[in-house]
């Protein structure tokens, strides 16, 4: 799958990944949920409350700011470093399991593509269902 962020923050995949379950066939089992980029990640977070997912941007720009005069890799901007060690920091794969044909999240739980770029930028997914 690809998605089109919007620059830094997060962007809710979890009906993406859930329909790709429900048209796997597969009724139990686990999927893995995968981007192929450095600078974003994946998470597994709350989905109701968008404050939660502002606040964990701030904590991850007060462990990685951009710009930091420290970092060594600036080809792409002083936002370029800071998205790596961001992407270091969290994960670029989530396993999440499948029970009567859907995804098992907890009630305030979502997947969310965590762009960790300022600008926009297409993200690839890989979606694998096992069982």
């Amino acid at each position: 799958m690809t998605f089109q962020t919007r620059g830094r923050g997060t962007q809710a995949i979890t009906r993406e990944v859930a329909e790709v379950v429900a048209c796997s066939g597969i009724a139990c089992g686990l999927v893995q949920v995968f981007v192929q980029h450095t600078s974003c990640s994946l998470t597994i977070t709350e989905n109701a409350d968008p404050d939660v997912r502002r606040d964990l941007d701030t904590v991850l720009d007060r462990l990685a700011p951009d710009g930091d005069p420290a970092y060594r890799h600036k080809d792409e901007g002083p936002d370029d470093m800071a998205a790596h060690v961001r992407n270091v920091l969290t994960d670029t794969g989530i396993t999440v399991p499948v029970g009567a044909g859907r995804l098992l999240l907890g009630t305030w739980q979502g997947i969310f593509l965590w762009e960790h770029r300022s600008a926009p930028h297409r993200r690839t997914v890989v979606v694998t269902v096992i069982g």
